[in-house]
């Protein structure tokens, strides 16, 4: 007798062989009276155990009354997944949970080599996990049989469809017998994926597992603050603070991920890369060296990311933001998986704010807004760490007892302290010291609208400010709308810190809050130029506008060409017609057309002109 009422009992036995004591809202879910033997579309989130949830579901289709699988012949069950990664991880997750029922499991997946594929499906499997692509190459190669398939099942079925497998999906739905289980499992149901379900499926059971306040309870979410300049330090800063067992960093490009690798391996970080101009061979490495601990950190782009499964996963950064909130969700679920805790930290540039603080909202995210962790922090924690290591707690063998006596004896125990520091901390990367940023206050803090634009409409209560000038004008085609996003980007500042403007033919004055002035000019650097050979001067005082060539508007400027201004108590005046002067009448009824007039007349007669060919008169 198990713990794991409703199971089959050789599924139940490897589950508690894999230290399982509780399953997931979905498992629980696939297990339900009301599911049977039925079609089902299943919508769970991403690390809820979807893999062990279909495995489950399609136990008592596969096996029927038998507790262990015949001799492999013709497939019984087709797993499709929509990357290499993802159907690798399925395929091993299947074999232990159906390791005491006897069960072959094959794969098919693109960049593997085919022939070992084929070789695989001679000698007979149970079970079938592949991509889209491969799958439908070995159908059209009469490779895989798919008479005697009882269920397929659908992975990621949305992300399928987005990464354009539509059309490979619905030829191998259109291969399988019409007689057979179809399951779908997607962390959304968009309309697409309704539309394929309507066309494949039959009276499907629909299930929604609610296991995504769990997973958020699970994952810690840090929005945190930069200057633009500061993003890649930020990111060493966070992974030094954390010290994960195993991180990913999520680029939106290959050539950043290219960049940040580069990068962190000069920094003395054990780094691997994912993209998807990587081999499959390549991926397998690098994802192995991060299962092993040969590697910490991972940067990889979504797509290449998409399924890892990483047990020691506990930090993920997003070193550039997600396009929408559902690749915000499958980025964080790498971590906070199967009851661990995690963190997912965003990396927010000073004007992207407001975009970040909507992206969470969309995605129902409540995250800690603060600055990275500077240098200061990341050292005193690495001190914490230092004086917790469990070294300290260990006894002192007498292997060790006589040479520590030695140590003792000849440097002393300061000297000898001081040298284990070093040690420790040489083969660390340093920590990067970034520029204050100041942290976002999110809308709802400060009682405004979200999304509300940050540059307050009045500057007439602006408060105390420090005065800058600039060494471009209106002369040089400078205005406030390239001048302010300029100075956001250089200066480390927002709109709101901004106030008044002043422009002159030659040189701009720029309002600064008194509190941001110091950390605008450190951050432009000590040459104090901006946008190349803009040069910033910090003022005392207000600006001189006295000077020749600043205009001042005019309050009582006269109407021009002597019109009298607008009263709007004046009478009406009635519109009348005035008579034309005499020279435009003479040429007010003449067609602009017309030829010129007073040309005078040839005198000449007018004769034909000879025909070609005719003689010529005498």
């Amino acid at each position: 007798m198990t713990m794991f009422e409703g199971i089959v009992p050789a599924l139940a036995e490897a589950l508690e062989k894999k230290g399982y004591s509780e399953l997931t809202s979905v498992q629980k879910a696939v297990l339900g009276p009301e599911l049977g033997e039925a079609d089902a579309l299943v919508s769970a989130q991403t690390g809820s155990g979807k893999t062990v949830a279909f495995g489950l579901a399609l136990a008592p289709t596969l096996l029927g009354n038998s507790e262990r699988f015949a001799q492999a012949s013709a497939p019984l069950a087709l797993a499709v997944a929509p990357t290499r990664e993802l159907a690798l991880q399925v395929a091993r997750e299947l074999e232990w949970l159906y390791e005491f029922t006897g069960a072959t499991v094959a794969t098919c997946v693109g960049g593997m080599d085919m022939r070992s594929e084929r070789w695989a499906l001679e000698r007979g499997a149970h079970i079938v996990v592949g991509t889209p692509g491969r799958l439908r190459d070995h159908i059209t190669r009469h490779a895989l049989d798919m008479a005697e398939l009882k269920a397929v099942v659908l992975d990621e079925a949305d992300e399928m469809l987005d990464l354009g497998f539509r059309e490979d999906l619905e030829f191998i739905l259109d291969a399988a017998p019409v007689e057979r289980r179809t399951l779908m499992f997607s962390a959304t149901v968009p309309r697409a994926i309704a539309t394929l379900a309507k066309g494949y499926q039959r009276d499907a059971v629909r299930i929604s597992a609610s296991g995504e306040e769990k997973q958020h309870h699970d994952i810690e979410y840090r929005a945190l603050c930069v200057a633009p300049a500061d993003r890649e330090n930020a990111i060493i800063n966070v992974l030094r603070y954390y010290e994960a067992r195993n991180a990913i960093v999520f680029c939106n490009t290959r050539a950043a991920v290219n960049h940040l690798t580069a990068r962190f391996n000069n920094r003395n970080f054990s780094v691997v890369a994912l993209s998807g101009e990587l081999s499959q061979n390549e991926r397998s490495h690098a994802l192995q060296a991060m299962r092993d601990g040969r590697a910490r950190v991972c940067i990889a782009t979504d797509v290449a990311a998409r399924g890892i499964d990483l047990p020691n996963l506990e930090l993920v950064i997003h070193a550039d933001l997600p396009t929408n909130p559902e690749t915000l969700l499958h980025r964080s679920g790498r971590t906070g998986r199967a009851g661990r805790k995690g963190v997912s930290a965003l990396i927010i540039p000073n004007h992207a704010r407001r975009r970040t603080e909507r992206l969470l909202q969309n995605a129902s995210i409540k995250p800690e807004w603060a600055s990275p962790p500077s240098a200061d922090e990341v050292i005193q924690r690495d001190n914490e760490r230092m004086l917790d290591d469990p070294a300290f707690s260990q006894p002192i063998n007498e292997e060790e007892r006589a040479f520590v006596t030695t140590l003792l004896e000849k440097h002393g125990a300061e000297q000898v302290a001081a040298a284990f520091l070093r040690f420790a901390r040489a083969g660390r990367s340093a920590p990067e010291y970034l520029s204050e940023a100041v942290p976002f206050k999110p809308s709802a803090e400060r009682g405004e609208r979200p999304g509300r634009d940050e540059q307050p409409s009045r500057r007439d209560d602006f408060g105390d400010s420090v005065w800058f000038s600039l060494s471009v004008g209106r002369r040089q085609n400078a205005e406030p709308r390239w001048l302010i996003p300029m100075l956001c980007r250089t200066g480390n500042l927002t709109k709101r810190e901004i106030g008044a403007i002043r422009m002159q033919p030659e040189e701009s004055f720029v309002q600064i809050a008194a509190d941001s002035a110091d950390r605008f000019f450190a951050a432009i650097g000590p040459d104090h130029k901006v946008q190349g050979n803009i040069v910033v001067k910090r003022l005392e005082g207000q600006p001189d506008l006295s000077r020749a060539g600043y205009n001042s508007p005019k309050p009582d400027k006269k109407p021009h060409r002597g019109k009298s201004g607008f009263d709007a108590n004046a009478p009406k005046r009635k519109f009348e017609k005035r008579d034309k002067p005499q020279g435009e009448r003479q040429f007010a009824d003449q067609k602009p057309w017309a030829g010129k007039q007073n040309k005078p007349k040839s005198d000449k007669a007018w004769a034909p002109k000879p025909k070609k060919g005719g003689k010529k008169p005498s």
